[in-house]
């Protein structure tokens, strides 16, 4: 467990721009611990959470970008069953790791 990254903490701001309840979950990023997914090096994370069986809910956000090496990637930013950060997942269509979030807008 580990808390979000300078570049992962900008990029997941740049992905709640918009969304209900920006504010209260984007004050709360600086805090959070996130795991790295088991994904092959994409950057994908998971948000923990004191709560128990909690489960994947809906979409948040969603971010297409290209990544250095003109790759496309897709960040989805998903909540769990009550409303909560659940996971940040990254998909990088060639399946490549990821070599950076993109800077923010």
């Amino acid at each position: 467990m580990r808390k979000l990254r300078p570049s992962e903490l900008a990029f997941v701001k740049e992905m709640l721009k918009g969304v209900p309840d920006e504010e209260r979950i984007a004050s709360s990023l600086p805090d959070r611990l996130v795991d790295d997914m088991d994904d092959g090096g994409m950057g994908g994370l998971t948000f923990i959470s004191s709560r128990e069986n909690r489960s994947l809910g809906p979409v948040l956000a969603e971010k297409q970008f290209a990544d250095q090496d003109g790759v496309a990637v897709l960040a989805t930013l998903n909540i769990d069953d009550s409303g909560e950060l659940y996971e940040l997942d990254i998909l990088k269509v060639d399946f490549s790791p990821l070599k950076s979030f993109p800077p923010s807008e």
